[in-house]
């Protein structure tokens, strides 16, 4: 009984009952409740990473939109980007690939 006497003696606000339920209640919300603050964390986290995600997608759906109205407006524009990607050709025409090994190989 002595050293709770000496401790109650030492911190006043012990005796304080609105103090003890305040203290008790924001230990459960921060630590038992179900929205605690270690998941209000980890929740954050998650919409961060996810909202750089929608970032880089929406600027990938961008110049993807940008890329497919050069296509469908301009022949040269197709037959460049069918010749790079598809490496198609013309009759009697022959293609050359350079290909660079220092570039290809793995590290």
């Amino acid at each position: 009984m002595n050293l709770l006497g000496n401790i109650i003696q030492r911190y006043p606000l012990l005796k304080n009952r609105y103090m003890i339920t305040f203290t008790i209640f924001l230990a459960w919300i921060m630590f038992f409740d179900r929205n605690n603050m270690i998941d209000q964390f980890h929740e954050r986290n998650t919409l961060f990473i996810l909202k750089k995600e929608k970032r880089y997608y929406q600027k990938e759906i961008s110049s993807t939109k940008e890329d497919l109205t050069a296509l469908l407006t301009s022949n040269s524009h197709l037959e460049k980007y069918a010749r790079e990607k598809f490496r198609m050709r013309k009759d009697n025409e022959e293609i050359w690939l350079v290909i660079d090994t220092a570039a290809t190989k793995i590290k």
